[in-house]
């Protein structure tokens, strides 16, 4: 086969792909209302053409396999709006004539300032710790890698708290009200990514939950939206049996990238 019939053949199969993943999409993923007679499945053409930044004339030529050479930063949008897996993403951009660029599962948090490790620790006894914006554990006190489970033998890349919430079964037990609490974190989490949602960081934190936990892909399509806020909260410790405490929050000045996080006793 001539390079010219393997080209041509290579972008009539990522045309038909492209096309059978449009049309097997579920519309509310996108948050799109049914079509026609209630039809609840199938995207419209111009809908992944506004949502990948490109012209409806320009994806349709890549749907039909025509001759034009769409960018990786457009192969990379659209494999995001189609929702694609990792492998298939991987796929399309091998049908496009570009290498699959290594993409680490979950990245490591950067290392705090001190003056934050600091901080956490004069808060000992009170648990602490710090998030990332992509809820990423940062630094944690004493108090909290006693109460929670998971922070010390979790891998550094692993070591987010929706990830330990969802996937770590000692988590579920620590919670005596795990299905609230989880999807009320989902939902604060959610208000807090808004403008971040096509980031890498986002993408890989979401993929991998939705293949590691059947909860947090249900969860994660209810669409719930809430705010971070400081409230009483209840864990059941292994050890030390029940334990109440009241979640407060800071966001420190010097860091805004940081949300601070302890659990104080109770005024009463």
């Amino acid at each position: 086969m001539s390079d010219a019939a393997r080209s041509d053949a290579a972008r009539q199969e990522l045309g038909t792909f492209l096309r059978t993943k449009r049309t097997a999409a579920v519309r509310a993923d996108h948050d799109l209302p049914p079509v026609g007679r209630g039809r609840t499945t199938g995207l419209r053409r111009e809908e992944v053409a506004f949502l990948s930044g490109v012209s409806l004339t320009w994806y349709t030529w890549l749907e039909q396999g025509r001759d034009i050479n769409p960018s990786r930063q457009v192969i990379d949008a659209i494999a995001l709006r189609l929702r694609l897996t990792e492998a298939e993403h991987d796929y399309v951009l091998g049908l496009a004539g570009f290498s699959p660029a290594p993409r680490p599962e979950l990245d490591e948090p950067a290392p705090v300032p001190a003056h934050v490790q600091h901080l956490l620790d004069a808060l000992d006894p009170a648990p602490a710790f710090a998030l990332t914006p992509h809820w990423d554990l940062a630094a944690w006190n004493d108090a909290y890698a006693e109460l929670f489970p998971g922070v010390l033998d979790a891998a550094p890349a692993e070591r987010n708290l929706l990830v330990l919430i969802f996937t770590d079964p000692r988590v579920r037990e620590l919670l005596p009200d795990w299905e609230r609490t989880s999807r009320q974190f989902l939902a604060e989490y959610r208000a807090e990514v808004g403008g971040r949602i096509t980031g890498p960081q986002h993408v890989r934190l979401l993929r991998h939950l939705r293949g590691t936990s059947p909860e947090f892909a249900a969860a994660w399509e209810e669409h719930t939206i809430e705010r971070f806020a400081s409230r009483r909260r209840c864990f059941h410790h292994p050890t030390r049996g029940p334990i109440e405490v009241e979640q407060v929050n800071l966001l420190p000045q010097d860091v805004p990238e940081l949300r601070l996080v302890s659990y104080l006793p109770l005024p009463d």
